[in-house]
């Protein structure tokens, strides 16, 4: 059986990734986690990041937490695990004993860290003041949990083990990461991120506008390349770094470059398209300095190609421009800015700029399904799947093909 490891990125205060949680994918499954045996999903994502893949590759160095049941824990499974790179994050039905707490004691003891998942507190419970002593996090459900329960958590951290770090889950919107911040919470995940924080400036930078409207000429099949050329050389900038992937480039041809026409047509349409649009948000990324933004970058990027690679499964001619709709579905949170006033700005087509906007077009479902199937929202998935006419295999092909080119895009970039 195949199997695909999920990675959803845990944010500090500052929002800059710390570590990720792990997730269970599986190649059959249309449930966000399929019906399978919790001990063998917690197995084959350890086994997939460890041996297969690469804890490096999967987490870049950063510590990686991972579910363990009850049998997984109190069995001989962490002998063989790096204590620097896994949190133990026990599942939320694992049953509070004298037992487990003597386990997680000597997990401390071998350098573990340990972190309860969806925790609520249970009065029939006599022994938290126990096993807190132990807990180096606490996971609370934002989306779930009632206020009151939280607040209950959150008092007993703070009055008696405040060594413990607070982990807001399931945070969803800017409001409910401001108000898990005020609450004391220091560690955050969900998709907040993907929401854009707007300040008061409007205008877009000019060198990134600029590397934005050369994006829209190149939408075409068979673009203007003299148009493009000549768009490029209006920025020395631009020209600059444009040549430097040349003299990158592992494909540079023994020829000497003579123009920027001559230059973008040795990088060829596709790197092109790419390009320019890593560079224009190279450009914003200088001023920004968060991990947030890369994790905005891999979205928008992840969504763009799947966009792409589906209308083109699809026999639609104008697939470029499928590519833009995933591509600058994020563009509000990247500048933060506005949408409306962002698409005021560049040269759209008027269902481009619809469809981005959030209007229904015939675009809509493409952008959807990619937003669906970046966040692993698989009831979604297989709902606009059998509208764009995916099988199961293909949705898990095309996913694990463009995580690959995403990733392969951030090396070179």
């Amino acid at each position: 059986m195949e199997v695909f490891i999920g990675r959803q990125p845990i944010f500090n205060i500052h929002e800059q990734v710390v570590a990720y949680e792990l997730l269970y994918r599986d190649k059959s499954t249309h449930n966000t986690f399929p019906v399978v045996d919790s001990d063998q999903a917690t197995l084959d994502v350890l086994i997939n990041s460890f041996v297969n893949i690469g804890i490096d590759e999967v987490t870049k160095g950063r510590p990686c937490f991972v579910n363990f049941t009850e049998n997984l824990l109190m069995g001989p499974l962490t002998d063989y695990l790096d204590p620097s790179m896994v949190v133990v994050e026990i599942l939320e039905d694992v049953p509070i004993t004298y037992e487990l707490i003597e386990r997680i004691h000597q997990l401390k003891r071998k350098g573990f860290k340990v972190a309860l998942d969806d925790f609520v507190l249970d009065e029939k419970v006599q022994i938290y003041d126990e096993l807190f002593v132990y807990i180096d996090y606490i996971k609370v459900d934002f989306l779930l949990t009632p206020l009151v329960e939280r607040m209950e958590i959150e008092n007993k951290v703070k009055t008696k083990f405040p060594h413990i770090k607070l982990l807001a889950e399931k945070v969803e919107t800017r409001n409910q990461f401001e108000v898990a911040k005020n609450s004391g919470y220091s560690l955050y995940q969900g998709y907040f991120f993907e929401q854009p924080q707007v300040i008061t400036s409007t205008d877009i930078p000019a060198n990134a506008l600029q590397c934005f409207h050369i994006i829209t000429l190149l939408r075409d099949e068979e673009p203007d390349m003299n148009e493009v050329a000549k768009n490029i050389e209006q920025d020395i900038s631009l020209s600059f770094k444009i040549l430097q992937l040349i003299e990158k480039s592992t494909k540079r041809s023994k020829s000497k470059v003579r123009s920027i026409k001559q230059a973008v047509l040795m990088i060829g349409l596709a790197e092109l398209r790419k390009w320019i649009y890593l560079l224009a948000m190279r450009e914003m990324e200088e001023r920004e300095h968060s991990d947030v933004y890369a994790e905005l970058m891999r979205s928008s990027l992840f969504r763009a190609k799947i966009c792409e690679k589906v209308a083109k499964a699809n026999r639609k001619k104008n697939y470029s421009e499928y590519f833009l709709i995933g591509l600058f579905s994020l563009i509000d949170a990247l500048l933060r800015r506005p949408m409306h006033l962002i698409l005021r700005q560049l040269p759209f087509s008027e269902e481009v700029s619809f469809t981005i906007s959030g209007a229904k077009t015939e675009m809509t479902p493409y952008l959807e399904f990619s937003i669906a199937l970046n966040k692993s929202d698989w009831e979604k998935v297989e709902h606009y799947a059998k509208e764009l006419n995916l099988s199961r295999e293909t949705v898990m092909q095309l996913k694990q093909e463009v995580e690959q080119w995403v990733e392969a895009t951030f090396k070179t970039y």
